[in-house]
């Protein structure tokens, strides 16, 4: 396990509150991001499915495009070369590549400052459990679980790059620490009872198991999510933003030596 603490970094967070228009989400995560950089973050992330969030699989089906032609990755790439950042696309649901497989990705992004993408992350846990009589969840049955886990670097620093339900198996965040990571990612739309039972507690545990920094940018308001906190080891700091539908507003800090 990497002890070794990150230099000064600082990163941004964005809240979103996407739904089921990818240029409508776009229009409003490109702001965001400007902000966040002229403001001198140097990392910012994105949540869980920047996009599109809609539980229609119609709706899915008539909008999602396959990574080549996804309009929301291209334009990020964009931003993140125009303002010299690196970039984490908490995941774009896109179509997959798998001609025996026509079930969607649920796939992360890191972006370099020069717009490259420097690494691919496919969700590899899926969301299929039974909350209630009347909340069920099954992810698997339109999404396609990805097969391996991605370590990757982003501003000098060891990424683990993870996805919201993922953070239900420690053997994954304790598998990246030991490979190296000393940064989590965990961008995540969780829904509003297991995030309010459990999310912030699985961070906490995350971050405690690992010593690892984890970032957790979520997705917010009227869509299944709680707030975006961010994680230290042993918990050193926490922001958390309110749950406001469409709130442009993101927590950010600044990493220093101790």
């Amino acid at each position: 396990m990497n002890t070794a603490t990150p230099a000064s970094l600082k990163v941004a967070l964005l809240q979103l509150n996407s739904g089921d228009d990818p240029y409508a989400n776009l229009a409003a995560t490109v702001p965001m991001i400007r902000e966040a950089a002229s403001a001198g973050a140097a990392f910012v992330l994105t949540p869980e499915v920047t996009n599109l969030l809609s539980p229609d699989r119609k709706r899915q089906a008539a909008v999602l495009k396959p990574e080549a032609e996804d309009p929301t990755l291209s334009a990020l790439r964009a931003e993140a070369s125009a303002a010299g950042i690196w970039l984490l696309i908490g995941s774009l649901a896109l179509k997959g590549d798998d001609p025996e497989d026509e079930r969607f990705v649920n796939r992360s992004f890191l972006i370099d400052p020069e717009g490259g993408i420097v690494a691919r992350y496919d969700k590899l846990h899926m969301f299929d459990v039974t909350i209630s009589e009347t909340e069920q969840y099954r992810e698997s049955s339109a999404y396609r679980p990805g097969s391996r886990a991605v370590l990757a670097r982003a501003a000098g620093q060891p990424v683990g790059m993870t996805i919201c339900y993922d953070l239900r198996f420690p053997y994954l965040y304790r598998d990246l620490a030991k490979a190296g990571a000393r940064i989590l990612t965990v961008p995540s739309a969780f829904s509003p009872t297991t995030g309010k039972a459990h999310w912030e507690a699985l961070l906490r545990a995350r971050a405690i198991e690992t010593g690892c920094f984890v970032l957790a940018p979520a997705q917010c308001g009227t869509h299944p999510a709680p707030h975006s906190p961010d994680r230290l080891p042993r918990q050193s700091m926490a922001i958390r933003l309110r749950s406001i539908p469409g709130a442009m507003c993101w927590p950010m800090v600044e990493y220093r030596r101790g």
